[in-house]
């Protein structure tokens, strides 16, 4: 039987890098465009993604995690960039990115299996639907003869369906949940010497994130813009990223985080080559944190967060957002960033314009029953 001292060294030693190994899903259709959705699992801090430094609110919640104004990439009088996101503040400048804040799906509670669920299905609740809404999205263009390939352990929800999907996984060594750490620091708060020796796993884990997401990030993008890039590839794709679940410790796991991101989108544009022009990325999350620090340098769950588009295809240049500002009336349940934008409606509109299709026709079989926004038409080209 392995004991708490053992279970704490192996989970010090699995605890590492952004991503372990691919966790790429493929799905071939009839069109010239490319479309990569990539999920942040774990619930990623928009405010530290998409900073509004231009709150006067903001300082006083941040506290330890608070980011030097100079170190940001500004994108407006009101926000900035995290300083790790160098490659998207570039394409930014080339008006080939643009993020969204104070986005969230319809889910409110905070549970990530929930959050992750009502995310990739498409749901207005959680697990009221069984397919999942990149699926649906495939189903709407001419399929050709090849099948969609994951190179994951298992098909992840959004691209499960009635489009046939073949899996591949390049590992049998699964990284160690986010969930699971936090429920292990718990367990040793009370110990004083394991508690030791758990910060310094965690302390570990910071720096092989480091290394890890130059390493492993660059290599997704890479497969990523190899399988894309093919004149008969696969032309939609899921890109899975974990991690980003920082209760503890969130300055530098996220910088370490959100530059194994800005890497991995970089790899995939250099990857890409002209075929840039016609791809577009999607990155979102299942849910936000909060708005103020915790006591343990981190944040906890929350609920609205930021988006972005990258690609040759986007309209970018611009953060969309309807701001609801940062003081405490303000929060959503006194505690969070409230949500002013729909996701479900996000995702349908720069899915559909991205590929040549009805934006109206796209919200009814991504997401039934959710309303569509018009206001956020004008994403991306075709």
């Amino acid at each position: 039987m392995m004991d708490r001292r053992n279970f704490l060294r192996g989970a010090a030693l699995g605890a590492g890098a952004l991503m372990i190994s691919p966790r790429m899903v493929f799905a071939h259709v009839e069109t010239d465009r490319r479309f990569v959705f990539v999920i942040q699992r774990g619930a990623a801090d928009g405010l530290d993604t998409v900073i509004p430094y231009g709150d006067p609110a903001l300082a006083g919640l941040r506290g330890s995690l608070a980011i030097d104004p100079a170190d940001m990439h500004k994108l407006d009088g009101m926000f900035a960039l995290h300083p790790s996101l160098e490659r998207l503040a570039g394409f930014y400048k080339q008006k080939q990115s643009l993020f969204v804040q104070a986005v969230a799906s319809p889910y409110r509670e905070r549970s990530h299996f929930d959050g992750q669920n009502v995310l990739e299905s498409g749901g207005s609740s959680p697990y009221q639907l069984r397919d999942g809404w990149l699926n649906r999205l495939s189903t709407l263009l001419p399929k050709t003869r090849d099948e969609a390939i994951a190179l994951a352990p298992t098909i992840p929800l959004a691209l499960r369906g009635a489009a046939p999907v073949n899996s591949y996984a390049p590992s049998n060594l699964p990284e160690a949940p986010d969930d699971l750490l936090t429920r292990v620091s718990a367990l040793y708060d009370a110990d004083p010497e394991l508690h030791t020796l758990w910060n310094r796993a965690m302390e570990n884990r910071g720096l092989a994130e480091a290394v890890g997401a130059r390493q492993d990030s660059a290599t997704v993008g890479k497969t990523a813009a190899m399988f894309l890039g093919r004149e008969n590839g696969p032309r939609i794709a899921m890109i899975e990223t974990a991690g980003w679940d920082t209760h503890d410790a969130q300055k530098q796991r996220l910088t370490n985080q959100l530059r194994g991101l800005d890497q991995l989108i970089g790899a995939l544009r250099d990857g890409l080559g002209d075929v840039w022009s016609n791809t577009t990325v999607l990155v979102a999350t299942e849910f936000g944190r909060t708005a103020a620090v915790n006591g343990t340098d981190g944040t906890d769950h929350g609920t609205a967060s930021a988006a972005m588009l990258a690609g040759g295809a986007i309209d970018g240049g611009r953060v969309i957002a309807d701001w609801p500002g940062l003081s405490s009336r303000q929060l959503y349940e006194n505690r969070d960033l409230a949500p002013t934008l729909d996701l479900d409606a996000l995702i349908a509109v720069v899915a559909a314009e991205s590929l040549g299709l009805d934006p109206e026709k796209t919200m009814r079989t991504l997401f039934p029953g959710r309303p569509f926004n018009r206001k956020l038409t004008g994403l991306a080209s075709a």
